[in-house]
């Protein structure tokens, strides 16, 4: 057994198989990733890593088994998958796996190539367990892998505590030790025990809250988009998808800077030299063409909005986030003896999804200096009437909203 101090569950014991695994390269790997990507343009402290957090998915895992009273075989395989959980992947975590999944057709969480070779098969294999099996969970597949992935599993239980910690806001704040302790599994089924609907909606009410200030903020937003485009230039050259996803930050931010065709961008990055908002639109005013565009249509919008700005290609980011859901609300409670979806049971839910789709924002964006004539364009080449969605900079503390509430 091993003891790790752990910044959010104090001391983590780490045995068996998990134990083994720890010191494997695809684990390792995971120091060097950071949780949150670019929030940390915004949140200097937000330099927590995957391997952190999955020492804690690792850790309530454990505690669940326990409470469950899952023991032997069964117990191990979560276990396994609890550690491995991130191992899929690529560097910047979230923030490329839209265009990593483009490229090879994995999420991260599609990990059966990862686990069938090398140490982490070799440590599988000593330990008797299929590697196949271990991927499944991963994926949140069958009774036992709703804890590793799904609408109560463990993984939001950490990272919403651990997120909240590290860039000091007060919003993802949990009692994780009461979920983990009323977790039961009724009719296949994960749920929450008899007297727990408060329970489920602070874990629902947590993450809509983290979401503008933290997961959403313009700032890491625009620090995405750029590094995204950045990267997609490297793919358009020799790198492949493939060995994307298996590179850490540090080699990718090398592999930036030293390619003529983005050393421009990881300079901007480094020095922290972002694009600016041209346009910041609500999902009211954003046609439903431009909200369901694919990747190809987006570009084209680009080059035509810069075309018509008369600036360069590269200076017109476009921003379209995914529409508004909210698949919490769907986690099962037990009020009066019976299984419900929570989005039945409390009238919180459809607030919280009115917040949501009020909070969505579709962002263009380009260097300070060309702001104004991109904003003009992108009205006038996508047809938009929202005049009130033009902006050029926002000030920090003055007249600024709970989204815009830490610098520019």
């Amino acid at each position: 057994m091993k003891t790790i101090k752990d910044s959010v569950h104090d001391h983590i014991e780490i045995s068996g198989v998990a134990q083994a695994l720890l010191d494997t390269p695809a684990v390792q790997r995971l120091r060097h990733v950071r949780q949150l990507g670019t929030v940390d343009l915004v949140y200097p402290s937000a330099n927590h890593t995957r391997f952190e957090h999955s020492l804690g998915v690792y850790h309530l895992a454990d505690r669940a088994l326990s409470q469950l009273g899952i023991e032997g075989v069964r117990a191990e395989r979560v276990r396994a998958a609890a550690i491995l959980h991130d191992v899929g992947h690529g560097p910047y975590s979230h923030n490329l796996e839209a265009l990593i999944h483009r490229r090879t057709g994995n999420y991260h969480d599609d990990v059966d190539e990862l686990l069938a070779t090398g140490e982490v098969a070799d440590v599988l294999a000593t330990h008797d367990l299929d590697p196949g099996h271990i991927a499944n969970l991963v994926a949140g597949e069958g009774r036992l892998g709703q804890l590793v992935s799904g609408e109560l599993d463990v993984d939001r239980m950490d990272y919403l505590v651990r997120d909240a910690l590290h860039t000091g806001v007060p919003y993802g704040t949990i009692d994780h030790g009461r979920l983990v302790r009323e977790l039961r599994f009724l009719d296949g089924e994960l749920v929450l025990a008899e007297g727990n609907v408060q329970t489920a909606e602070a874990l629902l009410l947590a993450r809509a809250l983290m979401n503008p200030v933290v997961y959403s903020h313009p700032v890491a937003r625009i620090g995405k988009a750029m590094l995204r485009r950045a990267t997609e230039r490297l793919l358009d050259g020799d790198l492949s998808g493939a060995d994307l996803r298996r590179m850490d930050d540090h080699d990718l931010l090398v592999t930036l800077r030293n390619d003529e065709r983005t050393e421009a961008d990881a300079a901007r990055l480094g020095r922290r030299n972002l694009y600016k908002r041209a346009v910041w639109a609500e999902l009211r005013d954003t046609p439903d063409e431009l909200v369901d565009a694919d990747h190809t249509t987006i570009r084209e919008y680009e080059r035509e909005i810069a075309e018509r700005a008369s600036v360069a290609a590269e200076s017109v980011i476009l921003d379209v986030s995914a529409r508004p859901r909210m698949t919490e609300s769907s986690s099962r409670v037990v009020v009066s003896g019976e299984i419900r979806p929570l989005g039945r049971q409390s009238t919180l839910v459809e607030a919280l999804k009115t917040t949501q789709r009020d909070q969505w924002r579709f962002g263009i964006y380009a260097p300070a200096e060309a702001t104004e004539q991109v904003g003009t364009a992108a009205v006038s080449v996508l047809g938009l009437d929202i005049d009130g969605a033009l902006v050029s900079d926002v000030r920090a503390g003055v007249n600024t909203t709970l989204d815009e509430f830490a610098a520019e």
